[in-house]
């Protein structure tokens, strides 16, 4: 047997893209054997920096390359901006694993599920732009996914709130118009990809969601007075519509929570610090 914590922490500090691919996939296989079991030598340390490859470059988001679908290099960068998406995506499931502890079994059976899943979208985006000239670290990037891990790191509610359930559900609302551009184009590759990324992170979000009712319940909180303190209070960044309310409501929005992104989006809230 090997614990959990300490194997899910090495492989979050792994730099090398493709072997962290393959170590979240090689943790859901172990946790599957029943190989892992929740327990660690300390408790969980702070993680300013996952592990990651001295490229891509890390920029401010108005600073990354510019995506002109007008030519193969912008399509390419599209696909490299995706493909870091999908990265960033393997480093939070696993700090989920990793820094949460005295939770149910399930939350780590999840988690991991979920960062073997995003290592296999980042192995086909990764192989479809080098089929196009181009790898990962070859464009600019920024870190903005992170940045929100490194802000919710100190409370599980928190970090369900606003990672899977606002920032990657973000990724349900985009990933349609995504796909629409790049068929345009004729990658049809890239829209075979997008169509299994936009499946599974239906389930992602939803896990999300569960674990953040879960918690909610837990503490006697209201989710959704909850959930709108929590924009306001780490600064959140806007909803904006068009949201895709029926990828939303397979992946446990409720009809109340999508009529709430509606009024978020006409009326955000605001902060006064």
């Amino acid at each position: 047997m090997n614990k959990l914590f300490d194997a899910v922490l090495t492989c979050l500090m792994m730099q090398q893209p493709d072997a962290k691919a393959a170590c979240a996939t090689s943790l859901w296989k172990q946790w599957q054997d029943g190989w892992l079991v929740p327990e660690g030598d300390a408790p969980p340390r702070e993680v300013a920096v996952p592990g990651h490859p001295d490229k891509p470059q890390l920029v401010a988001p108005g600073k990354v390359e510019r995506r002109r679908l007008s030519t193969p290099h912008g399509q390419a960068a599209l696909i490299h901006a995706l493909t870091h998406i999908e990265f960033n995506a393997i480093n939070l499931a696993l700090d989920a694993a990793y820094r949460f502890r005295d939770m149910p079994r399930d939350f780590y059976r999840d988690w991991l599920q979920v960062a073997a899943e995003e290592a296999y979208h980042f192995t086909l985006l990764r192989d479809h732009l080098r089929t196009q000239g181009y790898d990962y670290g070859d464009f600019t990037a920024h870190n903005g996914l992170w940045e929100m891990a490194v802000k919710t790191a100190h409370d599980p509610m928190i970090r369900m709130a606003l990672v899977p359930r606002l920032l990657e559900a973000r990724g349900l609302d985009v990933t349609p118009g995504i796909s629409t551009r790049l068929a345009s184009c004729g990658d049809s590759r890239a829209v075979e990809i997008l169509d299994i990324i936009q499946r599974d992170e239906v389930g992602h979000v939803a896990i999300g969601n569960r674990w953040y009712g879960y918690l909610c319940r837990q503490r006697g909180l209201d989710p959704i007075a909850t959930f709108r303190c929590l924009l306001t209070e780490y600064d959140a960044p806007a909803l904006r519509p068009p949201f895709n309310m029926t990828a939303r409501a397979q992946a446990g929005f409720d009809q109340d929570e999508l009529r709430m992104l509606e009024d978020l989006a006409a009326h955000p809230p605001i902060n006064f610090r």
